[in-house]
């Protein structure tokens, strides 16, 4: 079982026999890891996050967490294969709405505060945060140097806690599905025959402390829509 995209591109290189049973990728037929969603054709099975095709909402949301927002960064880790194609949806869709998109590419944890610096030359307004091993693995320095900054993001995931909001699926349901999929592999069934699952429900998440901490006020339109209010 893998969770993200290189590490599936990482066991399909490796075994065409072993059975692999994936999570949390953003675009399995685009990374050419299944033939279809629903006959993959091969070993490789199991649940997309369907992470690419969320990015214009997180873009959309943001605007209206921002409405002065004119420049918006992307803080994504480049090196990562799913990254390129979700870095060109958020160039679009910013540029939909009349915001300038600004790529901030980070493939270390060393890239993280020079970014946040660059941010500030270029007069960012708010920042959207990819999520991959990088960011996961670093999100509290994240969220505090978003903090310090006084920069308003939206992340992908609830593990960027005190973050401004999320929007994303729900990772914990996921990885409880994939359970599943090992079960049935083990009594017999074959990858290739077992539909990838993409998610069926979003969260959007919205920290009133932290927004009032940015002199921030969120539209009640907004809230309204949210799933959970924290703070």
């Amino acid at each position: 079982m893998t969770r993200g995209t290189p590490a599936a591109i990482a066991a399909r290189n490796a075994t065409t026999p072993i059975p692999v049973v994936i999570v949390g990728v953003g675009d399995p037929v685009g990374q050419k890891l299944v033939a279809s969603l629903a006959r993959p054709g091969g070993n490789i099975t199991g649940l997309s996050a369907a992470v690419t095709d969320l990015y214009p909402k997180r873009v959309q949301l943001l605007k209206e967490l921002v409405p002065r927002a004119a420049r918006i960064g992307a803080l994504l880790n480049m090196s990562n294969p799913a990254l390129p194609a979700q870095s060109k949806l958020v160039e679009s869709a910013a540029r939909s709405l009349g915001i300038e998109p600004q790529l901030l590419d980070v493939r270390t944890a060393h890239d993280l505060e020079p970014a946040f610096d660059a941010a500030g030359v270029l007069r960012i307004d708010g920042l959207i945060v990819g999520l991959d091993t990088l960011t996961q693995a670093n999100q509290r320095i994240i969220v505090e140097l978003a903090a310090k900054r006084r920069l308003p993001a939206i992340y992908a995931s609830t593990e960027f806690v005190g973050g401004l909001a999320t929007y994303g699926v729900e990772y914990t349901e996921m990885y409880r599905r994939a359970a599943g999929f090992v079960d049935k592999i083990f009594k017999g069934a074959t990858p290739a025959e077992l539909p990838v699952e993409e998610p069926t429900k979003f969260e959007l998440i919205i920290n009133i402390k932290t927004a009032k901490t940015l002199g921030l006020t969120i539209a009640p339109s907004l809230l309204l829509r949210a799933d959970r209010i924290l703070g």
